[in-house]
């Protein structure tokens, strides 16, 4: 049988308002895209079509 883990206080991840999330300190505040570059673009358009597929199948789900 397997069980799901819950989040937040279930399952004891609570933050106070003090703690920082490690991932976040690690993001460097610049970054180096060519945004006039085809691939750039390219790239783009994929990632946005994928998730425009994920958000219709949540709704559809949903209902």
């Amino acid at each position: 049988m397997s069980e799901r883990q819950g989040s937040g206080a279930a399952a004891g991840n609570n933050k106070t308002s003090g703690e920082q999330d490690a991932s976040k300190t690690d993001v460097p505040e610049d970054f180096d895209i060519d945004m006039e570059n085809p691939e750039t673009e390219k790239a783009a358009v994929a990632i946005q079509s994928q998730f425009r597929k994920f958000q219709k199948k949540k709704r559809v789900d949903k209902s």
